[in-house]
């Protein structure tokens, strides 16, 4: 399983680099980047592990790009 966490992180890495922005976070997730901004807002899990992931340079939202694709190794249903 780390090997596949680790091929997700480095295919995600090469395509968006080090930080994703939120309208990149909003169309992987094929939401609307205002969607999304309201979703993070949310008291859920999934709001929590996005807000975890958060990154404020200057006004500017980003999200650690390896965070997320973990993030979304846990939620892929195993086989």
């Amino acid at each position: 399983m780390p090997d596949a966490i680790s091929s997700m992180e480095a295919s995600m890495f090469e395509k968006y680099g080090p930080l994703l922005s939120l309208p990149q976070l909003a169309e992987i997730l094929h939401r609307t980047p205002d969607g999304l901004r309201v979703a993070l807002h949310d008291d859920s899990a999934y709001a929590g592990q996005l807000n975890a992931a958060k990154v404020r340079i200057g006004r500017r939202m980003y999200f650690r790009t390896p965070e997320v694709a973990r993030m979304f190794f846990a939620c892929e249903p195993q086989r």
